[in-house]
């Protein structure tokens, strides 16, 4: 009985529709909501599987965060005297009144200054981006396989959570890694570069172009990967094609593409304000809660939804015989095309599945 009802949560029941063709969504936004709605409980599952390997990040991210709250209440707040060296004095005065021995951690004492506090928080930051290296590349052929599951949900097809994670993760693996990789170095690589720049640029200013130039390339970059992902799973294409088409892409529908990366943003950028006006472990604890449940899932299906509107505008409509529009209420739609046939080259021609 425990067996099955493990197998049901996991695997799901097939065969069932979630539409009638009558009741089919007319526009983006109504399949978009009628399946999430659909798969919402379904994504908790997958979130479950997805996040073991986000976990080194999260840890990596979770003692950047706590570090720079070390350091910030180090500072020197303009009196000689820390939020912690204040914590610290406050403390032992109390100890004092109520006839107890004054014990105060040495490390509570140190005020560090403006200048030192610079250099511990950028010492910080490098190794942080160091440490998001490995951490970050071992998501690649996992995210692969769930941009296949959270594609099918967002066209109102059936995906087994396991099953198809699993055949995806194996026929996309190296792709999936290879997008990964160049993801988790391209922070270091702009960070040395902007600082190399900036501090060249105080003598020879002309040296601020290319230090803009970096950072416009490492921002391109994180709003083509939107795309990346769905197009290895979707496409048959060569490695060079699928990063070509998703700056391409990118570019095409900029200012989406900038709204929707600022929009994966919005839940840390919440914990930051939670942190900075309420309280830094509340904070902490809202990422991690939002991250561990469903946030990363959620993040994958926001994405499949929109990319596959993008796919069959700019690359499904222009392929003969490919299905666009899939979930949706179509007039005078052929139904001699109905098979979800196998429809991928290798010589770097998009076609969809």
């Amino acid at each position: 009985m425990f067996g099955k009802f493990l197998n049901n949560y996991y695997y799901g029941k097939s065969g069932k529709a979630d539409f009638t063709e009558e009741d089919l969504p007319t526009t983006r936004m109504q399949l978009f909501r009628e399946t999430l709605r659909v798969r919402f409980s379904a994504l908790f599952r997958l979130n479950l599987m997805y996040v073991v390997v986000w976990i080194p990040t999260i840890i990596v991210l979770l003692l950047g965060a706590l570090g720079t709250i070390s350091i910030l209440n180090q500072t020197d707040l303009g009196d000689g005297r820390s939020t912690f060296s204040i914590q610290a004095e406050l403390q032992a005065e109390q100890a004092v009144e109520k006839g107890e021995e004054a014990v105060v951690n040495e490390e509570y004492l140190k005020v560090l200054s403006h200048d030192q506090a610079q250099d511990q928080f950028l010492s910080l930051v490098m190794m942080t981006l160091l440490l998001l290296i490995p951490s970050i590349a071992i998501t690649g052929p996992v995210t692969a396989g769930v941009s296949y599951v959270t594609r099918n949900w967002a066209r109102d097809e059936h995906a087994f959570i396991w099953d198809d994670l699993k055949d995806a993760i194996k026929e996309n693996w190296k792709q999936g890694l290879a997008i990964s990789v160049i993801t988790s170095v391209m922070p270091v690589i702009v960070y040395m570069c902007w600082r190399f720049y900036g501090s060249m640029a105080a003598t020879q200013p002309i040296l601020v172009v290319p230090q803009v130039l970096v950072m416009m390339i490492g921002i391109l970059w994180a709003m083509a990967v939107t795309y990346m992902y769905p197009l290895i799973v979707s496409y048959r294409l060569r490695f060079r094609d699928v990063i070509r088409n998703g700056l391409l892409l990118c570019v095409a529908r900029l200012p989406f593409s900038a709204l929707f990366r600022l929009l994966h943003c919005v839940p840390m950028a919440i914990a930051l304000v939670m942190s900075l006006y309420w309280n830094p472990s509340y904070g902490i604890l809202f990422a991690i809660l939002y991250y561990l449940l469903f946030g990363f899932a959620l993040s994958r299906f926001v994405t499949a939804s929109y990319t596959n509107s993008v796919f069959d505008r700019f690359i499904n409509s222009r392929i003969e015989g490919a299905k666009v529009n899939r979930g949706l209420r179509v007039e005078d739609d052929d139904d001699g095309d109905d098979d979800d046939t196998e429809e991928r080259t290798t010589d770097g021609s998009a076609q969809s599945t």
